[in-house]
């Protein structure tokens, strides 16, 4: 029993580190090939840090179990720190691949975080409704955050790629792995890997959320 709680625990870390190195480029990438406001070296590392930690600080707020544990574990800072500063020293080579780059990484933490938030959810006593739903703040969390300091709509909200519902399908498919009695590492890799998926045949495709105001056009 024991050993199994700590292989979870090693499988959360990896999942969760791992989301916050690609969101902490993203947030830093984004940061440095923006027009309108011009960053300097605190933005853009600020960005890279509120990216990559919003949402799993915001999430542990709500499980209220303690201190989040990016402020537990300095490890999440440092790493924050260090990608954001990658992005900051290298980000300027290739303005076409820096691009793409962005895209990617955002994509990729999507899945990562909403198992991370789901496995959080789940370690901590929750049910399935409720640990979804943290899995969905955490991925979202740091790009809402992020783009709220950057002085427009979170992306999240607005009409576009399938942000929320990657996530979403990310969340369903760690859980649906897990009743079916599969390795952690296993649940967690389908999981994180369906989100990202999702987001490639969307971008491939031209899949698009559908605006409110559109479908209440058409039916007038």
């Amino acid at each position: 029993m024991v050993s199994l709680n700590l292989h979870s625990m090693a499988v959360f870390s990896t999942v969760e580190f791992s989301g916050v190195v690609a969101g902490a480029l993203a947030g830093a990438f984004e940061a440095r090939r923006h027009r309108t406001h011009p960053y300097d070296l605190i933005g853009v590392l600020g960005l890279a840090i509120v990216t990559a930690l919003g949402g799993g600080i915001t999430r542990d707020v709500l499980l209220q179990k303690g201190p989040p544990l990016a402020f537990l574990d300095a490890r999440y800072l440092l790493v924050a720190l260090a990608a954001g500063g990658f992005a900051l020293l290298f980000g300027g080579w290739a303005q076409g691949f820096v691009a793409r780059f962005i895209w990617f990484a955002d994509a990729a933490s999507l899945g990562l975080f909403s198992v991370a938030g789901v496995s959080r959810g789940l370690n901590a006593g929750l049910t399935l409704l409720p640990s979804v739903l943290l899995g969905l703040i955490t991925a979202a969390g740091g790009g809402l955050w992020r783009d709220v300091l950057m002085g427009r709509p979170p992306r999240v909200f607005e009409r576009g790629e399938p942000y929320t519902l990657a996530a979403l399908l990310a969340a369903l498919v760690f859980l649906g792995c897990e009743h079916l009695g599969c390795d952690r590492s296993i649940s967690t890799a389908a999981g994180s890997l369906s989100g990202l998926v999702l987001k490639l045949l969307s971008a491939r495709f031209q899949w698009k959320t559908v605006a409110v105001n559109d479908v209440h056009q058409r039916e007038e």
